[in-house]
């Protein structure tokens, strides 16, 4: 089962990539944009997904658009969740008990590629010299 250490290993390894403790948990950011968090139970999520965060280990990723997202959750319904809030679209959450390591790094790279500036992708491909 996937971690929140493996989302931290990943995250690590992308230029530009920071930390930070957030009022839900732990957080990371490209350029001040958020790309991937923990999420927790807030008031604002529907009741079942909030239950299903106090539970277990969810963990929400920034998207290319709507329609990936959507794509992801049609796939796989019980390993990713419909909806948390209405803030911060496109995203998509996941219960880390169903994620392997490859579709997690998959997931956050992703992430952090439709959050961070171009600069930073290209150094990350290896197109900068």
């Amino acid at each position: 089962m996937a971690t929140l250490d493996d989302v931290r290993t990943i995250a690590t390894e992308l230029p530009g990539s920071e930390e930070r403790a957030t009022t839900g948990g732990a957080a990371w950011f490209v350029r001040n944009k958020l790309f991937a968090w923990e999420c927790h139970p807030w008031p604002s999520m529907p009741e079942d997904i909030r239950e299903l965060c106090a539970a277990e280990l969810v963990v929400g990723v920034k998207v290319a658009d709507r329609l990936d997202a959507l794509a992801l959750v049609e796939m796989e319904p019980g390993v990713f969740l419909r909806t948390t809030t209405p803030w911060g679209e496109p995203k998509v959450a996941f219960r880390m008990a169903g994620i392997d390591d490859d579709h997690l790094a998959e997931l956050v790279t992703e992430a952090w590629r439709a959050q961070a500036p171009k600069y930073l992708r290209r150094e990350f491909d290896g197109l900068d010299a």
